[in-house]
């Protein structure tokens, strides 16, 4: 394990006589309790993020809720890593908080990310949450980790000896990071590449400070260096670094550069000034919060504009939140979709990832959110953007019989804004001259193309993550990270 733990008696493992399994009516009695948020206008005059852990005696009471269930769907069908949820729950039930680490983090490199940022798919798979409020699991993760850094329980721990096959990770995101740190555990040489001044990837420059703290991200980092493992950040591979050099000094190269191809708006007008996609402006202010120097072109701010974000996932409520930080007249947040049911979808069953409203922090902070919006064309006065002429849209079955937006007729309206973020999604791995050199193969969305065991057309080159799939959640791409450093492992022996 990266982490240095003692070896206690394991949870679940000894055959010492062990308390009750679980309490079968704790979950009648004690309600579900998500976690606090900090004061709005607090909040708002800072970066710090607005969740506020568990207290202990709070962890302790949410785990009294889980069921310990013969066939745990959190942990089977849920979660992505398959974190052992209900031995974690019952551990912090009987104080055992060292174990519950110690199994923590068997399945999870990073449970101090997914506990703040992951949307707990673990939670919609289980099985309380069929009839009642899931257990608080993401919550309970993020208690765990927390208390195994604050009691000194996790420490670097470079491996007992070095194996011959070197490794080098192209990209310093979730899935190379993941792969990298677990390639670093099994004794591999590992040097991650990436051309971001520092290391996290999406985690750093994607994922803003109010959800994610990045002296979180640089403890993380630190403790793997310690460990072992190189970084080598703001370096162009394929041009700094050549698809030759890697060849001949690595025994095997994974890419892991993530899906970071924007989405774009082909409508009049996306030429002028004051548009931009959502990942380049929330790049900018989190690198402005690190102290970087910004050119004009990426110097992007809301303050004292008005702002309209078009799209509705996750990185348009960041768009929201920074904007409210940053000072914005006004906020909208347009989505094309219709307005999700406030409870799960019955076309979306238990344990399946439910259909539902989901009302982010930043939501609860202010703006304004409009569904089953179009926008037609940017509007502008000489070069610059002033607003937006948009409609209302219905969703009518084509001729195959798949549901597509139409413009309602006399539905437009024009509105007032002079900054618009683009937050539509990805499209995929941006092409770059390593792809190129390396001679990988793509699928007809963008995406590299690999095997069963993670490899590439190229031999000796394997691929994880959003490069792979498309753009998805942190706790996929570690959980791909993992799997392809066991499948790198596999190879090397």
């Amino acid at each position: 394990m990266a982490e240095m733990l003692n070896q206690p008696e394991s949870c679940g493992m000894s055959s010492a006589p062990q308390p009750a399994m679980s309490e079968p009516h704790a979950f009648l009695t004690i309600p579900r309790r998500s976690p606090d948020y900090r004061d709005t206008t607090e909040r708002l005059s800072d970066w710090m993020e607005v969740e506020l852990p568990f207290p202990a005696a709070t962890s302790v009471e949410q785990a009294r809720r889980c069921m310990d269930c013969g066939l745990p769907f959190c942990h089977a069908h849920g979660c992505p890593l398959g974190n052992l949820i209900p031995d974690t729950n019952r551990c912090i039930r009987e104080g055992r908080w060292r174990e519950a680490l110690e199994l923590l983090i068997s399945t999870n490199n990073f449970p101090e990310f997914t506990g703040r940022v992951c949307p707990a798919p673990c939670e919609s798979a289980c099985v309380l949450g069929i009839h009642r409020d899931a257990v608080a699991i993401r919550a309970n993760e993020r208690a765990i980790i927390e208390r195994g850094f604050a009691e000194g329980w996790v420490q670097p721990r470079p491996p007992a000896r070095r194996l011959p096959g070197r490794v080098a990770v192209i990209g310093a995101g979730p899935a190379g990071l993941a792969a990298a740190d677990s390639l670093n555990r099994m004794g591999h040489p590992v040097t991650i590449y990436d051309d971001d001044p520092r290391p996290g990837g999406i985690l750093r420059y994607g994922i803003p400070e109010f959800k994610l703290e990045k002296r979180i991200v640089d403890r993380r980092i630190a403790l793997m260096r310690a460990e072992g493992v190189v970084f080598e950040m703001g370096v162009r591979v394929g041009e700094d670094v050549s698809r030759r050099y890697l060849q001949a000094h690595f025994d095997a190269i994974c890419l892991a550069g993530g899906a970071r191809e924007p989405r774009d708006l082909k409508a009049p007008g996306r030429e002028l000034q004051g548009i931009h996609f959502a990942l380049d402006f929330l790049r900018a202010q989190n690198r402005r919060l690190d102290g970087d120097a910004l050119s004009p072109d990426d110097d992007v701010v809301a303050t004292e504009r008005h702002v309209v974000v078009i799209g509705g996932g996750d990185t348009g409520s960041d768009c929201l939140g920074t904007s409210l930080r940053q000072g914005a007249r006004s906020v909208r947040q347009f989505e094309i979709m219709p307005e999700p049911p406030p409870a799960r979808d019955p076309r979306t069953p238990w344990p399946a990832w439910p259909l539902m409203r989901r009302d982010s922090s930043s939501h609860k902070e202010g703006g304004t959110r409009r569904w089953c919006v179009t926008t037609l064309a940017f509007l502008g006065n000489g070069d610059h953007l002033t607003g937006l002429r948009c409609a209302e849209v219905e969703w009518v079955p084509d001729a195959g019989g798949r549901a597509t937006p139409r413009p309602k007729p006399g539905s437009e309206f024009e509105i007032e804004a002079d900054l618009a973020l683009l937050a539509m999604g990805f499209t995929g791995p941006r092409r770059n001259k390593l792809l190129q050199d390396l001679g990988v193969t793509f699928d007809a969305r963008g995406n590299v193309i690999r095997d069963a065991r993670h490899q590439t057309a190229v031999k000796g080159v394997f691929a994880s993550g959003d490069l792979t799939r498309g753009a998805s959640l942190v706790v996929h791409a570690i959980a791909d990270g993992r799997a392809a450093a066991e499948d790198i492992h596999g190879w090397l022996a």
